[in-house]
């Protein structure tokens, strides 16, 4: 099932694993313009999709601009925490594409939101296992954050009558893609939900890996997360894709119907499950996490309505179709 871009071959028009109905369409030139009508907005995650790491993948910039061109609204949402939204903008601008901060939904804005559209008191703090991200938008929201890359270097001594002291006024703990998790952090963030009473776990995701370099993959938040689970023997909050917490605030704010976006994204577990939950159209791009021996899993449950090897897929078959018209 690998994607050979399909520019006019009839072989590969058409469903690509179960003889003719809307799953696991290989993109072509022949239908894409049909999925390009269908759409008024697309939702793109980030690593795998966007770029690798701090590298650009090949043909996204102009063909962000080529949407756009057609009057498509573009937004960006990603589950990675380590940024806020201003640091992902500055991203899009180092790698020379022009993305506004309100384009963007990270799931460090989703996990500050979350407390505010549940009236969490400002006069609690929140216990952050994760990136600056995070605590910006705690900052930006009306929170104050601890931990972070603060406690990245502090360390614990396991001796006799050692007491582990914590805050007992941290009412939320948010973990997220943490690179110098420790076990001052888990003993903190451990501590804060088992004895502060009320206290929230949120997590910002659960994704197992991530492209958080150009050439591998790396643990993701999932594992800073499955931590602090068996240390306190409770299920997370979760705020970023699959759960559609994200999606009330996109349709507050674009007032675009589901059935008129497509979430495009390299993950059948997060972005495309995202997406259909929510009644999107869902384009998987293999340039990420998913590859095509994935994709052709008989036991996999998750399937795209569509599949591609990457996003300037989406403008070279447009104009292929153009040409052949």
């Amino acid at each position: 099932m690998t994607a050979s871009g399909g520019g006019g071959g009839g072989t590969n028009d058409g469903a690509a694993t179960n003889g003719g109905d809307r799953w696991d369409q290989l993109l072509t030139s022949y239908n894409v313009k049909q999925l390009l009508d269908s759409v008024d907005a697309f939702l793109f995650d980030c690593d795998g999709v966007i770029w690798r790491g701090d590298v650009l993948i090949d043909g996204v910039s102009e063909t962000l601009d080529f949407l756009r061109s057609l009057g498509k609204k573009l937004v960006f949402v990603t589950n990675n925490s380590t940024k806020s939204r201003k640091q992902y903008s500055q991203k899009f601008h180092s790698l020379g594409i022009i993305v506004s901060e309100d384009e963007i939904f990270s799931s460090s804005f989703a996990a500050a939101m979350y407390l505010k559209v549940n009236n969490f008191s400002e006069e609690k703090k929140v216990y952050v296992i994760g990136g600056e991200g995070i605590l910006d938008e705690l900052k930006l929201a009306g929170y104050t954050g601890l931990g972070g890359p603060d406690d990245g270097k502090k360390t614990v001594e396991l001796k006799p009558n050692c007491l582990f002291d914590h805050d007992k006024n941290v009412g939320a703990v948010v973990v997220g893609l943490d690179p110098n998790i420790n076990y001052y952090k888990l003993q903190y963030g451990t501590l804060c939900i088992r004895e502060n009473p009320g206290c929230l776990f949120i997590a910002t995701n659960r994704d197992s890996v991530g492209h958080m370099t150009n050439l591998q993959e790396w643990p993701g938040a999932g594992c800073m997360v499955a931590a602090i689970c068996g240390s306190t023997e409770k299920e997370p909050i979760v705020v970023g894709k699959p759960s559609t917490f994200m999606m009330n605030f996109l349709l507050q704010k674009f007032n675009i119907s589901t059935s008129r976006m497509c979430m495009v994204g390299d993950r059948l577990d997060t972005d495309i499950l995202f997406g259909q939950n929510a009644g999107c159209t869902t384009l998987l791009v293999l340039s990420g996490v998913t590859n095509a021996s994935a994709l052709e899993d008989p036991s996999r449950k998750i399937r795209p309505d569509y599949y591609t090897n990457k996003v300037s897929d989406l403008k070279r078959l447009f104009l292929n179709d153009s040409q052949q018209v």
